[in-house]
């Protein structure tokens, strides 16, 4: 993970993620959590925005199998995955949270054609649901074939770790919670109490604060 650091720094300079164990922050799934990430805070700063795409562009040319399409899922990777499509000079895709309710009721939104390879752009992988939702839209919709998923950010969640092994997909965060704790630590935004509290989360999140 060579960007890992420099990514959680940006994250953390730019306030895309924000630290708060007491009190701590309410997901929409109703879990209580220490860290809460707005990675589309990352668009509207220019350098953090290069870096990001250079980070993307990189860790795709690094994989075993080169992608015939780059997708992104909707809504918050569409802009990544656009970017990074444009400057590897590839097709883009991209996949709907839910089906159109009118028209071809397709999820897939681009001209993809039947048995290219794709890897998917998520900006932030929890539980997974988003990302696996649209592996699995790809695979039948799509036909294609794909087993990665590449991602600016992870709360290494053991929820999401599982949806990926079993729809046999390898998850490749740009930079982690971990990373990104060791780096908040260092820069003396958090408490050691804090860090060690926090750290817990990723462990039992369902539990964490009860």
């Amino acid at each position: 993970m060579p960007h890992g650091q420099r990514i959680a720094e940006l994250l953390l300079n730019i306030g895309a993620v924000k630290l708060s164990v007491d009190p701590p922050f309410t997901w929409v799934s109703g879990i209580k959590s220490p860290v809460y990430c707005d990675n589309r805070m990352l668009y509207s700063h220019p350098d953090a925005r290069k870096f990001i795409v250079d980070a993307f562009v990189s860790r795709v040319r690094s994989l075993s199998v080169p992608p015939d399409v780059i997708a992104g899922t909707a809504t918050a990777a569409i802009g990544w995955a656009a970017l990074v499509a444009d400057r590897m000079n590839l097709p883009f895709v991209y996949v709907r949270a839910k089906a159109k309710d009118h028209g071809t009721k397709k999820l897939i939104e681009g001209d993809l054609k039947q048995g290219k390879h794709v890897v998917l752009i998520e900006d932030l992988l929890s539980t997974g649901g988003s990302a696996i939702a649209s592996v699995e839209a790809l695979r039948e919709e799509g036909k294609a074939t794909i087993c990665d998923v590449i991602a600016i950010f992870s709360y290494e969640l053991m929820a999401g770790i599982e949806k990926a092994q079993i729809a046999q997909v390898h998850l490749h965060p740009l930079s982690t919670f971990t990373v990104l704790l060791d780096v908040a630590s260092a820069q003396g935004r958090i408490s050691e109490e804090h860090i060690e509290t926090a750290r817990q989360f990723i462990r039992d999140p369902e539990n964490w604060r009860q």
